[in-house]
């Protein structure tokens, strides 16, 4: 090696060695090697740390699947927040499911969907860790859900709908919500609609595309069953009527002009919701509301599950409303006829007055 000074260590058990012109360049790429294998970039192996396996799992099994920007986001999202800090350090051969339980145990008390979301990650990256024979076992088979808040979509109220309605006459974003109210459709497939796509000959909106969530594309709707005609209500249709523009120009567009994306349509739920915060009662000084009034969880989808009580409670059968929300599983629509309502269930108890059972004609459906 002539004038080449070797330097070496050993790490877990091995043994490392760099060699250099000078003690200072050997040393330099010594502690370069080592930081590699303490990071567990040097080789896939149960030696390498959760935060080096993390990398070459999403790089090979996400990354190349095609998912959403959103939903590789998630991923990321849920890792460098909570999952890293907790373990990103460990050896995959340390992680035991204490660990793990531990992050879950941590995240108590939020919404059901995030801690879920961070489940479904541990238990992505440990499972594939096991299969590719990385670890010898899997810590996170058998991790419990700790208590979570069930954030559950609501229809507005009686108050609620009186002034969205009344604010919709006037506000530059009424016609959208008033369309969401109407129709039951989903902010991507409004951002999607064109002016072809209202068929006022037939007094029906045709559903076929929406704004793909993330990523800002134009696609078909996320299943077959989001393929629909929708009428429309009278109300609805004179509205748009009076909007008409060209055939495929978008029927919502932004004030230059150009079709909604995820953020104008944010900010312009955010305008027509300050709006009605203020026509609501909301304390306002110096332009500043100083105190709200509006409910915090009032959002474009309660419109859309509104829609969908709005069927219920004026008897339009289950499978029916299943054709209109455009859901896939006939348990989605379901789950939302059957929540409580009161109006409901004394209309239809009131079907049993005289006699004590319902009348001869009864439709089926």
């Amino acid at each position: 090696m002539g004038n080449y000074i070797r330097k070496t260590a050993r790490w877990n058990g091995k043994k490392y060695e760099a060699t250099g012109k000078t003690e200072l360049e050997a040393m330099t790429k010594l502690a370069q090697k080592l930081a590699q294998a303490k990071r567990g970039e040097e080789t896939l192996g149960g030696a390498m740390t959760v935060d080096a396996w993390y990398r070459q799992w999403k790089a090979t099994y996400k990354d190349p699947k095609g998912l959403t920007p959103k939903s590789l986001g998630m991923y990321d999202e849920k890792y460098r927040g909570y999952v890293k800090p907790a373990i990103g350090h460990l050896r995959l051969q340390d992680v035991r499911d204490v660990h793990l339980q531990k992050i879950l145990n941590g995240e108590a008390g939020r919404s059901s969907s995030h801690v879920k979301k961070i489940r479904l990650l541990l238990k992505e990256l440990f499972r594939r860790a096991r299969q590719s024979r990385l670890i010898a076992y899997d810590p996170a088979e058998l991790l419990e859900l700790p208590a979570m808040t069930e954030g559950r979509r609501r229809s507005i109220t009686d108050q609620e709908r009186a002034a969205i309605l009344e604010l919709a006459k006037t506000h530059r974003a009424g016609l959208w919500v008033l369309t969401l109210l109407y129709t039951g459709m989903r902010p991507g497939e409004t951002a999607a609609l064109t002016w072809a796509d209202v068929d006022f000959d037939a007094n029906e909106i045709h559903v076929h595309a929406a704004r793909e969530s993330g990523s800002g594309k134009i696609k078909g709707t996320k299943t077959e069953a989001g393929l629909r005609d929708i009428p429309m209500r009278s109300e609805l249709r004179q509205r748009l009527l009076a909007a008409r523009g060209k055939p495929f120009s978008p029927v919502f567009s932004t004030q230059a002009g150009n079709p909604q994306n995820e953020n104008s349509l944010r900010r312009l739920w955010t305008g027509f919701k300050r709006d009605l915060d203020i026509a609501m009662g909301a304390e306002v000084y110096r332009n500043q509301i100083i105190r709200s009034v509006v409910a915090p969880d009032l959002t474009p989808y309660c419109l859309r599950h509104t829609f969908c009580t709005d069927l219920q409670r004026a008897g339009v059968p289950l499978n029916v409303a299943k054709e209109l929300m455009g859901h896939a599983d006939i348990q989605t629509t379901a789950n939302i006829y059957t929540h409580r309502d009161s109006a409901t269930l004394h209309a239809n108890i009131a079907k049993l007055e005289g006699g004590g059972k319902l009348g001869g004609n009864v439709e089926t459906g």
